[in-house]
């Protein structure tokens, strides 16, 4: 029998993801999500760092001026909806009061998720 090498690779550029022997195309989304509430000062970027990672995202967060956190997140839709849905629950020392979601199309997706600010 012959013997199949299974590979994958991403274009961020171009939000294109091919895996083994198939083609399987995917459209990179992105959203935008700023968190309200006690979210500065309890470990809430280093929280949203861990579920990026956990949930397969790329992107960053920060801290803004009025004491809310905003991330910018791309990956997948599923992937994105997870990440989302972790950060309305936030880390244990968090209280989130409420978040505002802006969804668009992540064409040119960074390559890690970090914090800028």
């Amino acid at each position: 029998p012959c013997a199949f090498r299974r590979m994958s690779f991403v274009v961020p550029s171009l939000g294109l993801r091919r895996t083994g022997r198939r083609s399987i195309l995917h459209a990179m989304e992105a959203v935008r999500v700023v968190v309200s509430g006690r979210v500065q000062g309890v470990g809430f970027r280093a929280f949203v760092v861990r579920e990026a990672a956990r949930c397969g995202v790329t992107g960053h967060v920060r801290n803004r001026p009025d004491g809310s956190v905003e991330a910018h997140a791309h990956g997948a839709r599923a992937a994105l909806e997870d990440f989302v849905a972790a950060l309305r629950q936030g880390p244990r020392a968090a209280r989130v009061e409420s978040t505002a979601e802006q969804w668009y199309d992540g064409a040119e997706a960074p390559r890690d998720f970090r914090v800028t600010g």
